[in-house]
């Protein structure tokens, strides 16, 4: 692992468990862990990573997912930088990556919190130290919910937030919670008639607020919910009409006083489609109550971009070329099979890679013996199997048995899930560090 950095010392805003994150170096190198070299086995990742070797050089192995190291950064920052300019705090979704390598980035370059889907998430946020964690869903399980209020208890300086939408999840989370705690952060969510989770309406949200705000277990500090599942990208009236409703329903809850428990309101939306619209929708005058306001984003996919799906539907992806998100996924894979003309096979699929949203983009060819790299021209990926790609090739175009060609992906959060280990690489082919993921 790279040296331990110095964080800032902020009571929120940086990963407090630095010996989690240092013990990640001590792993060690096995067959567990595709793609690293079998010359490195009974090593750890802080040995390898100390001797910065080569991708191409070093005995890595084919199929090999990569992070861009230049992209990686600079989407970081560059998220961290209009977050900041457009008034809202971030509390990127963890969930895409499950890294808590790239959750330390994130609080370093000033996220509030990292955001999570499941209770398995939150204790593997709470291992390395996030102090800060907004739960993109309703807690109702009595098992976790009895761990979280162990771990409030333990930690007076753990802020946690989640999400209620219905009565009934009040009531099992007053069932499982116990006495003498201090009550759990909530925020009313607010869906959509055929999108995902979250109350329905403007006055079933002001309903189900009173009912929040009246809980002995429970603190009403906010309205919340995601926009994603409501539309399509081309489709942002829909998109603009929710957001001005949960706009209003932050302003109805606030004028029947049902806020009066925090000193903070957290209004929160945003995933990685329309970030521009919850910017727009956010800021005064159209949203200001009678406290402060937490304006809460949670995007996530933004961390490595992608070559397809994210890269067509971002708010970004008109923007100067400088401020504009970066494809930071590529996996290499090798030609296996030439077995017949215009076809070739290569040694990566559906296990190794994400095809729910799009199937891979060949981008590079790497003649291995010469180190030579040249653009993918005529190569198309039509198909997967479980450990194949089939790659038609046009006439002209050339690719050999042996050769490792790059493929661009579509969906970063379905190709973290597959790989849980993976080299961060800078553009000449040093492996700066290995992102461990935990799914």
């Amino acid at each position: 692992m790279q040296p331990a950095l110095r964080l800032p010392q902020h009571p929120v805003r940086s990963i407090v468990d630095h010996l989690a994150l240092e013990q990640l170096g001590s792993t060690l190198l096995d067959w567990r862990f595709k793609g690293m070299p079998p010359a490195r086995a009974g090593g750890t990742v802080a040995e390898l990573v100390a001797a910065e070797p080569s991708l191409f050089e070093d005995g890595f192995t084919t199929p090999v997912l990569t992070l861009d190291a230049d992209a990686l950064r600079h989407n970081l920052a560059l998220m961290a930088r209009w977050t900041a300019a457009h008034g809202l705090a971030f509390a990127p979704h963890g969930k895409t990556p499950l890294a808590p390598q790239l959750y330390r980035r994130q609080l370093e370059l000033g996220a509030w919190g990292i955001t999570a889907a499941m209770p398995s998430h939150l204790r593997m946020y709470r291992a390395f130290g996030v102090p800060q964690v907004f739960l993109a869903n309703e807690l109702v399980d009595p098992a976790a919910l009895a761990w979280l209020a162990a771990e409030l208890d333990a930690d007076p300086g753990f802020r946690f937030v989640c999400y209620v939408d219905s009565v009934r999840g009040v009531e099992l989370m007053e069932a499982a919670l116990p006495t003498g705690v201090r009550p759990v952060d909530v925020v009313v969510e607010l869906g959509a008639d055929g999108a995902r989770t979250g109350v329905r309406g403007v006055a079933a949200a002001v309903e189900l607020a009173r009912r929040a705000a009246a809980s002995q277990r429970l603190r009403l500090v906010g309205v919340a919910g995601y926009e994603g599942t409501i539309a399509t990208v081309d489709d942002r009236a829909l998109v603009r009409a929710w957001l001005a409703d949960l706009v209003e329903t932050a302003h109805r809850v606030d004028a029947a006083g049902l806020f009066a428990g925090t000193e903070e309101i957290i209004v929160s939306a945003g995933g990685s489609e329309h970030f521009d619209l919850v910017a727009e929708a956010l800021t005064e005058p159209a949203l200001r109550l009678s406290r402060p306001v937490l304006r809460l984003l949670r995007s996530g996919a933004y961390v490595t971009h992608d070559a397809l799906h994210y890269a067509g539907i971002s708010p970004l992806r008109d923007a100067a070329e400088a401020e504009r998100l970066r494809p930071a996924l590529r996996l290499w894979a090798q030609v296996v099979s030439r077995p017949e003309p215009g076809l070739a096979l290569l040694n990566a699929g559906k296990r190794d890679l994400p095809y729910d949203l799009g199937l891979p983009l060949p981008e590079l060819v790497r003649d291995p013996g010469t180190g030579a790299q040249r653009p993918a021209t005529g190569l198309t990926v039509d198909k997967l199997a479980d450990q194949h790609a089939f790659v038609t090739v046009a006439q002209g175009a050339e690719v050999n048995v042996g050769d490792w060609v790059a493929l661009g992906l579509s969906h970063p959060c379905t190709a973290f899930e597959k790989w849980q280990l993976i080299p961060e690489v800078e553009a000449d082919g040093t492996v700066v560090d290995l992102i461990r993921t935990f799914f």
